[in-house]
């Protein structure tokens, strides 16, 4: 795959460094990935029920896939350099159409399956793009390309699935049977993914790059986060009417809130996580890099999902002229913005038992709280339910601020010095451009 006149132009892929970092084609990529959990959500939003909960997650466990195999494909490969970011625009593209399709991949399965398809095409035009790209990283190792093939099976079952539960429900005359069927051939998808990662040897999972995986997870994290923003957002409506001070308090309540769930992860845990994939070697790594961030993360994200539709639900409530401000608050919005809260804590204290092994009473304790209020909060107005909320999640964070202070500092420490070294190392190396300047022609140059 190195000859050929296109590639042999565009440069060839380049391997994967010990120490590489995220480029800035694997951000632009993740565009997609912003559309696609700005889909899930506003498709959820719509007409929120258990059965579209459900359905919510099994799409954002596939999508969830389609990201951990590209993490894999990222650490063999850099993204943003030689003929790759050709073959990327084509799952960057595929991913789009993929995300576009989501709203009908639930629908009435008595219509046509356009939408379907176009879920189940696109999906293997994404998963064929990086398995190419995979195998052309290690083309050269019989040993890798064994492994590879492992995932050959999975990738073709989950298509063949996903193709089935297009064309066939709309075959079923029962409405019923059709949308269980269509149900369960997509729970089945994310059975057979997720299994064949765990029952793949660690070596399958090969990380490079601890720094490359972890700032890949952290940043979709964050993008994730973001999804909590756009639905306060858009739940507030101010586009579309004068600015009350409720509306404005539920907006501000919102960035609280996201605000003190993002310094939950990325205050300590998230740094130490990274630290400790670092010191570890071998297998140990790989499987921490497999189980903590390929698995860990998603009910962290499946939760921001969650308490996002919530939060919209609310904020749209307390914006409603029609709603009077003193009323409780109806609809799930509360039990969704409660409980996305405790699934994405829930998610990240299994992050860091796995990572550092070590479980905060203060999470856990804010866990119980949020659990116990729950009930005391949904016949409360929107307004004070998401208050109620927010002063739990901004008093956790005070309350490790304070308890943990010493390890946070020291922790601090250790991550300020590594930053400087880092960046006097890069420094000096950009200080040998300055070394031998080339010497510019003067005005009489020209005329020797």
């Amino acid at each position: 795959m190195d000859s050929g006149r296109g590639r042999g132009r565009l440069g060839p892929a380049v391997p994967v460094a010990p120490g590489a970092r995220v480029d800035r084609f694997e951000i632009f990529f993740d565009l997609v990935f912003v559309f696609s959990f700005f889909i899930i959500t506003r498709a959820t939003a719509a007409h929120i029920s258990g059965t579209q909960l459900l359905q919510a997650m099994l799409v954002l466990a596939v999508l969830w896939w389609s990201w951990v195999v590209h993490s894999l494909v990222a650490t063999r490969v850099r993204l943003g350099e030689g003929f790759v970011p050709v073959l990327m625009v084509v799952g960057m593209a595929a991913l789009f159409c993929f995300a576009l399709g989501l709203p009908q991949a639930f629908a009435d399965p008595r219509a046509n399956a356009a939408g379907p398809m176009v879920v189940a095409v696109s999906y293997l035009v994404v998963r064929v793009v990086h398995f190419v790209l995979f195998w052309h990283a290690i083309r050269h190792s019989s040993e890798l390309r064994r492994r590879g093939l492992r995932f050959v099976p999975e990738l073709a079952f989950s298509t063949v699935l996903l193709l089935v539960a297009a064309l066939l429900p709309p075959r079923i005359d029962d409405i019923g049977q059709a949308e269980t069927a269509r149900d369960s051939l997509w729970l089945g998808v994310v059975l057979l993914q997720y299994a064949t990662g765990l029952i793949a040897r660690p070596q399958s999972w090969n990380v490079i790059s601890a720094e490359h995986w972890t700032e890949r997870y952290d940043l979709i994290l964050i993008i994730a986060l973001g999804e909590s923003v756009i639905s306060v957002g858009i739940g507030s409506n101010l586009l579309g009417q004068p600015p009350t001070w409720a509306a404005v308090a539920a907006a501000v309540l919102g960035i609280f809130f996201t605000a003190a769930l993002w310094w939950v992860h990325y205050d300590m845990v998230g740094p130490a996580a990274r630290i400790a994939l670092h010191a570890s070697t071998g297998t140990a790594r790989v499987t921490m890099a497999r189980d903590a961030y390929a698995y860990l993360y998603l009910p962290m994200i499946a939760g921001i999902i969650l308490f996002s539709l919530g939060a919209e639900e609310i904020v749209h409530d307390i914006t409603d002229v029609n709603v009077p401000l003193s009323a409780p608050s109806q609809g799930p919005g509360v039990p969704l913005l409660f409980g996305g809260v405790i699934c994405y804590l829930v998610g990240n204290m299994l992050f860091q038992l796995r990572t550092l092994h070590t479980l905060s009473w203060t999470r856990v304790g804010a866990v119980g709280l949020l659990a116990v209020a729950l009930p005391a909060a949904m016949p409360l107005p929107g307004l004070a339910a998401m208050t109620v909320l927010t002063a739990i999640c901004i008093g956790l964070v005070a309350v490790e601020v304070v308890v943990y202070a010493d390890a946070r500092h020291a922790l601090n420490r250790l991550v300020f010095a590594e930053k400087t070294t880092h960046e006097t190392h890069e420094a000096a190396f950009r200080a040998r451009w300055h070394d031998d300047e080339p010497t510019r022609p003067g005005p009489d140059a020209s005329e020797s």
